[in-house]
């Protein structure tokens, strides 16, 4: 280190491209990770709303410019396989350049994907739909990218708390975006855009507002900073580690699995609904309250995993399926019935979620966390997207009812593997791997 750099200044990512060795002295580690947590908030609010604008509308606008029901479920499928082709790719660039390039990527690619469906639905060209899904399915990978983001500097005992609360800030856009539809429209409607567009607009300026976010707020960067920084252990720092490759193997199995269960069965939803004549206004309540579900509690879920252990709490989202799709196939042919069961449906996919992610985090050490962690995510959208692209032909063959069903089966695989994976994962260190 010259003595023309100030000694009391934490490097940026433009600092440290090499992850050259800084003085733990120089950095307050604690007071940095405080800030990327409260940047990624932010990131997070702004990328839900473009995320929660489009995630609602997606299914119906597919299902009217092909004309045909059983194609609504691509809009999901297409925007997770989105988000799987692009975890890779943003995993390899945040190990390269750090995450606030690899977020601040991101973004922009979503908000040009509403730019896309925007043009599409002017159009009419399906194909150019499905393009324009992909694209925004690169918003979902940074929201997922950023939960990782938020454990780079986090203390082992804290790596469920700090997680969860970035996963938690998603609530804010995610449960506003379904209820800007209406707006949408009105805007849409003034600047005599095509129907069911106008939340795609509110969703360009939330993804730009994000990318700018993380392009000039998340400094120094975390993962950057979590390889020249003393403060962590050589074991952190050096080429990196797998502690345990049956629990990992489950870690990011439950993970996949909980997103299949939870895709297939909320992204019928709108088109069960509307098939039923309920409104646009309601099917945006309802998905709101599901999305609240999958994010408000994530903080006590993330409390949870630290203190009664990740497989626990992974098992805790497995019951909170088993309620929600009872609820779901009996109560199919009520609106209130169903909103209560994608409630529960969303906090299944909480617990799960965010303990398989700590989980992935505690068994995964240095230079080899990102790319497990962009395998994950790849992993995770692309068992959504299977899910997706199932729950279309699903629901003409067997119902909305014998969909719920037919998912609760992928439940019990996850119990069953919990059986495996507990004793490796307990091994990994106290309570299932809650500190490593």
């Amino acid at each position: 280190m010259t003595s023309s750099q100030p000694q009391n200044r934490p490097p940026d990512a433009d600092d440290v491209p090499d992850a050259v060795s800084v003085a733990s002295t120089e950095v307050d580690v604690v007071a940095v990770q405080r800030r990327t947590v409260a940047v990624l908030i932010v990131g997070q609010v702004l990328g839900g709303i473009g995320i929660g604008c489009t995630l609602s509308i997606g299914a119906v606008m597919a299902a009217n410019i092909s004309g045909s029901d059983a194609l609504s479920g691509t809009a999901s499928t297409l925007s997770t396989l989105g988000a799987a082709a692009s975890a890779i790719p943003l995993a390899r660039l945040a190990q390269r350049l750090g995450r606030r390039r690899a977020l601040t990527t991101g973004a922009l690619l979503a908000a040009s994907g509403s730019v896309v469906a925007i043009t599409a639905a002017a159009l009419s060209s399906f194909p150019l739909l499905m393009l324009s899904f992909a694209l925004l399915g690169v918003g979902a990978a940074v929201n997922l990218q950023s939960r990782f983001a938020a454990t780079d500097l986090a203390s082992p005992q804290h790596r469920g708390r700090d997680l969860s609360l970035v996963v938690w800030f998603t609530t804010v856009g995610a449960v506003l975006g379904p209820n800007l539809i209406g707006p949408g429209e009105t805007i849409a409607s003034t600047l005599r855009m095509p129907d069911l567009t106008g939340s795609f607009l509110i969703a360009v300026t939330a993804q730009l507002a994000a990318a700018a976010v993380y392009l000039v707020a998340l400094r120094p960067d975390p993962y950057l900073l979590s390889k020249s920084t003393s403060a962590k252990s050589a074991e952190e720092t050096g080429p990196g580690a797998i502690r345990g490759r049956g629990p990992l193997v489950f870690a990011i199995g439950s993970i996949a699995i909980s997103h299949a269960v939870m895709v297939s069965v909320m992204s019928m939803t709108p088109v069960h609904l509307i098939n039923h004549g309920v409104t646009l206004t309601i099917i945006g309540l309802t998905i709101s309250l599901h999305i609240a579900g999958m994010f408000a509690l994530s903080p006590l879920f993330g409390w949870l995993s630290d203190k009664v252990g990740r497989v626990t709490t992974i098992l805790i989202g497995q019951g909170l399926f088993a309620v929600s799709l009872p609820i779901v196939a009996l109560g199919e042919d009520d609106p209130v019935l169903v909103t209560v069961g994608l409630v529960f449906l969303g906090l299944g996919w909480s617990a799960a979620t965010v303990a398989g992610s700590a989980l992935v985090a505690d068994l995964v050490t240095g230079a080899a966390r990102p790319k497990i962690q962009g395998r994950t995510d790849l992993i995770m959208n692309l068992a959504g997207a299977v899910g997706g692209a199932s729950s279309g032909v699903a629901l003409v063959l067997i119902g909305y009812a014998g969909l719920a069903w037919a998912a609760g089966v992928l439940v019990l695989v996850v119990v069953a593997g919990s059986v495996i994976a507990r004793p490796g994962a307990t091994r990994s260190g106290a309570r299932e791997t809650t500190a490593v």
